[in-house]
């Protein structure tokens, strides 16, 4: 299988992923023209899935380093099954809730609150899990993190969108979605031995296995979620399987698209984990809402006629989200 051998490498690889991660939610808000967003979310559902299984009978499959994907998942224990299973039902949960909240408060604010609040916590508890990295220099860039979701914050504030309780509603449902996907990753990471890739310990997962495994719990527990999302959603009637099925095929792969950016991005996360260490492959990742939120203004002009103080206080936002990534690269890099 694939393996990153250095650090600079899986640097590159977690750019990457916050890319893919601040991207994917155009796919929602192209569909979201036509389609709702609760049947937008099986087709990405769909994708992460599909994607999880290419990339294992690829990259997880080829080279002699580690053990190939289907031999790596018939050796995997149980309980690492279930961690991997359990992180993506978790991760499931928060991303269905941070997809009704870009519905009702758009990519510039759902994202920032949302992903950042997530990245902070998740820095936290990934750091706990698998120490890895100066963490003086790690938290303060958390630090500056949180500064740029403070100023992000206060921007919204300033701007009504589509309603001020709307928009506080989409705001508090962001934020409830952070905290949830802050503890995704670490199930994850549990399944996996992080420290060699190569020979990793028997019974625990490589990182092709365990994002498969991850794509099936979140496909498994959407059944449940996005079925109760449904029937009873955020705002706006209810919707039904019926209406899923009558949609056409262009509207479900703008869908599955979304779902396999998303992927691209995780996979590489994981993958560049074993050298970047589980707390700055997921910190450096979580970069994601500094895309959306460019995505949000520039392509989406979610922000079209806010005062000029809106304009400064989103440039303070990037400029403190970028110095809090580059302390997190160095971090790792002591």
């Amino acid at each position: 299988m694939f393996i990153v051998n250095n650090y600079l490498l899986a640097v590159v690889l977690c750019f990457v992923t916050m890319l893919c991660w601040g991207s994917w939610a155009n796919t929602q808000k192209l569909a979201g023209k036509t389609w709702r967003y609760e049947l937008f979310y099986w087709d990405y559902v769909v994708g992460i899935l599909l994607f999880s299984i290419f990339l294992g009978l690829t990259l997880g499959s080829t080279g002699d380093a580690g053990r190939s994907f289907i031999t790596d998942l018939k050796q995997v224990t149980l309980g690492n099954y279930a961690s991997a299973l359990i992180g993506g039902a978790v991760f499931n949960l928060g991303n269905i809730l941070l997809s009704a909240a870009v519905s009702m408060a758009g990519m510039t604010v759902a994202f920032p609150l949302g992903v950042g609040i997530a990245l902070v916590l998740g820095v936290i508890v990934n750091y706990a899990g698998a120490p890895k990295g100066d963490p003086m220099v790690l938290f303060l860039g958390v630090a500056l993190v949180v500064v740029a979701i403070i100023l992000n914050a206060v921007a919204s504030g300033k701007v009504q969108r589509g309603g001020a309780s709307r928009n506080q509603k989409g705001v508090w449902t962001a934020v409830i979605a952070g905290v949830l996907m802050s503890f995704f990753y670490r199930f994850v990471a549990a399944a996996m031995d992080l420290n060699n890739f190569e020979s990793p310990t028997p019974g625990m997962a490589t990182p092709y296995s365990a994002f498969f495994i991850f794509a099936v719990g979140i496909f498994v527990s959407n059944l449940v979620f996005n079925t109760i999302v449904m029937r009873s959603p955020f705002e706006g009637r209810p919707v039904t399987y019926a209406q899923y099925f009558r949609g056409g095929l262009g509207t479900h792969m703008v869908g599955v698209l979304g779902g396999v950016i998303w992927g691209l991005g995780t996979a590489l996360s994981y993958i560049a984990a074993g050298k970047a260490g589980a707390a700055i492959s997921y910190a450096l990742g979580q970069g994601a809402p500094m895309v959306a939120a460019l995505w949000g203004i520039f392509v989406w002009k979610e922000f079209k006629g806010a005062p000029r103080s809106v304009g400064w206080l989103l440039t303070l936002m990037f400029v403190f989200f970028l110095a809090g990534l580059g302390a997190i690269i160095l971090s790792g890099a002591n």
